[in-house]
């Protein structure tokens, strides 16, 4: 297995090398994303379906661990346009991570598609420089698609990753949305 990893380094372009140490990154960075963000959307989902859980069997207050809880002043909520502020600032908190995980999903197939393009023209480049055989062209092109196959490989966990904490952050904003519809509605009582 070894071997056959050094014998893949020797024989591929250096961009191909280049994209595939790229695509590594991606792959680590997307890994993070998620997971530290799953982490913590999922700890501050449970706090504010506690809050709104309260809020509903009747509680006059609201929980101090809550989002909404600076926005409560003396436990009288003061306006609907705070409220929306709110509401605005916790979804710029929760979609934290959305954007680069929705940009490493778009742009991984074609980083990958750009070292296969480079790998395939060196085979080519190769293959006028000697007899032509079957064996070369099948290196080359078998070598080139792992960078596609890579790239594709990384968007896949990006993409899913993105939907699985936009669904989270729609929970959250949802909860949030909740607790300051249900404040307004025992205010005005």
């Amino acid at each position: 297995m070894l071997e056959l990893f050094s014998d893949f380094i020797a024989k591929s372009h250096p961009v191909t090398l280049g994209v595939l140490l790229v695509l590594s990154l991606y792959f680590i960075v997307i890994n993070w994303i998620f997971f530290y963000r799953w982490f913590s959307l999922g700890q501050w989902i449970g706090v504010e379906s506690e809050s709104l859980e309260s809020l509903l069997m009747g509680a006059s207050r609201i929980n101090t661990n809550s989002f909404l809880a600076p926005f409560v002043k003396n436990n009288n909520p003061t306006s609907k346009a705070l409220f929306d502020l709110a509401h605005y600032a916790s979804t710029k908190e929760a979609t934290k991570g959305l954007t680069t995980l929705s940009v490493v999903a778009s742009t991984t197939p074609f980083i990958g598609l750009f070292g296969t393009v480079v790998s395939i023209l060196d085979t080519f480049k190769h293959i006028g420089g000697s007899s032509g055989t079957m064996s070369i062209i099948a290196t080359g092109v078998s070598d080139a698609l792992v960078a596609t196959a890579s790239g594709i490989f990384v968007a896949i966990f990006a993409y899913t990753y993105h939907q699985i904490l936009k669904r989270q952050s729609f929970e959250l904003v949802g909860l949030i949305r909740m607790q300051s519809d249900s404040l307004l509605s025992k205010s005005e009582v």
